[in-house]
């Protein structure tokens, strides 16, 4: 094809997790286009309620959670996860959280950046982990 040829576009579908906050903000909890899954920053909690207060190994437990569902719902997989972001209030936490991002993904193990900010929108939150999938091609 030259560059004025039509390309097929693959189709698009957006997973929503029924926040409220997503129409207003304009964002999915996950994405997919053909066979990548873009899985939004996610913390723990609904509907901007927080769970486990001041345990970021259990925040980190609740989130992945989250993410596996959505892939689910994305017809993708924790083992299709390729890049994990995962975003702390404090650096020190990063060994915990670690150790829990371990437990689901100690045999997929994607590629990761860990980081430190200054906050989240709510104060109670202490960890956001977005996750990137790709699925694999049927016989491939």
């Amino acid at each position: 094809m030259n560059e004025h040829s039509a390309k097929p576009v693959a189709a698009r579908l957006n997973v929503s997790s029924g926040s409220p906050h997503e129409p207003i903000v304009g964002f999915s909890r996950a994405v997919r286009v053909g066979n990548v899954v873009a899985v939004a920053g996610t913390t723990a909690g609904s509907s901007g309620k927080p769970v486990a207060i001041g345990d970021p190994a259990a925040q980190t437990r609740a989130i992945l959670e989250t993410i596996e569902k959505a892939l689910a719902d994305a017809g993708a997989s924790l083992k299709d996860v390729i890049r994990t972001r995962i975003y702390l209030v404090d650096i020190a936490h990063w060994e915990a959280v670690g150790r829990v991002h371990g437990e689901f993904f100690s045999d997929i193990r994607p590629a990761n950046s860990t980081l430190e900010v200054s906050c989240f929108v709510n104060p109670d939150w202490l960890v956001e982990i977005e996750a990137d999938a790709v699925i694999p091609s049927p016989g491939g």
